[in-house]
């Protein structure tokens, strides 16, 4: 579990493409090469910490003659941002895909003392 201390947290969200693979032939819709796509999103404004992250499929276009599978997560959580991940395998083919995410945690406030 995470744990916040109450008087300073944020919440940031964002919804984007991470990729669209129908239009130029790229390896997601033609099945060939690399199934794996990353996003780096930075957060416009950076929390205390690393904050707690959500990600989720907002949207997909794909082929409906294979099987249906996807793996989306988050990687490489910091204070400024992260990368969407998005995978795919087998005989799947995505055309494009969204994905939203949250970010929920700690901010910095002016009375923290910081000391480097």
């Amino acid at each position: 579990m995470k744990r916040l201390s109450g008087y300073q947290i944020g919440i940031q969200q964002g919804d984007p493409v991470v990729f669209s693979d129908f239009a130029d032939g790229g390896d997601m819709w033609t099945g060939n090469g690399q199934r794996e796509r990353r996003k780096a999103v930075q957060f416009s404004e950076d929390f205390a910490e690393a904050p707690a992250v959500h990600v989720s499929i907002s949207m997909w276009d794909m082929d409906n003659s294979g099987a249906a599978r996807v793996d989306v997560t988050s990687e490489n959580i910091t204070e400024n941002g992260f990368d969407i991940v998005f995978r795919t395998w087998g005989d799947t083919r995505v055309a494009r895909a969204r994905v939203a995410w949250m970010a929920i945690g700690a901010l910095q406030h002016d009375d923290d003392w910081r000391i480097y």
